[in-house]
């Protein structure tokens, strides 16, 4: 957005002579009878750097569009920054609903490139859709490895365990499984930067 300085190619706090010898500058590059064949857009221009002048010559109008102009930039700067945040916020549900979709076709088996075209029909960027498909299904299999490994490397019931010193924790102890859900939280936040 041009401001009265901007027309006379001044900064903001340019002194009183400042402003006259650039209005003198500018007035004379405009002028209308220095540009023939361009006699209309020149007058145009030059009115607009008159009517800058006059507001910034004189001392009081000048105060009064430093204010306005400062109040305007300050509310169109929060404008911008209400719909930047809206706009980020729309990005980061869409993307967080990309995820959930991906995760559940992964947990039902799905291979990846199932869960990618699942995606691109819900309107996913492709190369976002990659990336989220490669996650899911990673992270899918990550979870049925660990399980088929605890499953392995726990005890048959038939055989007689040697009584421990320590007891060990029931899983409807709380903390139980911490270690686990810890490990799923790490991957989950490493592939998509969301808490599960």
């Amino acid at each position: 957005m041009a401001t009265l300085y901007d027309l006379l190619n001044v900064r903001a706090d340019a002194s009183d002579a400042e402003i006259k010898r650039a209005y003198r500058r500018a007035a004379m590059k405009v002028h209308p009878d220095r540009n023939v064949g361009r006699e209309a857009s020149a007058h145009a221009q030059f009115q607009e750097i008159k009517e800058a002048y006059a507001i910034l010559a004189d001392p009081e109008q000048r105060r009064v569009y430093d204010e306005v102009y400062a109040e305007e930039m300050e509310r169109l700067a929060r404008e911008r920054d209400e719909e930047a945040a809206r706009v980020q916020a729309a990005r980061d549900a869409e993307y967080a609903r990309h995820v959930a979709v991906a995760m559940r076709f992964a947990g039902e088996g799905h291979n990846r490139d199932v869960v990618f075209g699942v995606l691109l029909g819900r309107d996913c960027e492709a190369q976002l859709a990659g990336r989220i498909a490669d996650g899911a299904v990673e992270l899918h299999l990550s979870r049925q490895a660990s399980t088929a490994t605890s499953e392995q490397t726990s005890e048959p019931a038939h055989e007689e365990r040697p009584q421990s010193a320590e007891p060990r924790a029931r899983s409807d102890e709380p903390g139980a499984g911490r270690a686990q859900t810890d490990f799923f939280s790490a991957i989950w936040r490493g592939m998509f930067g969301l808490h599960p």
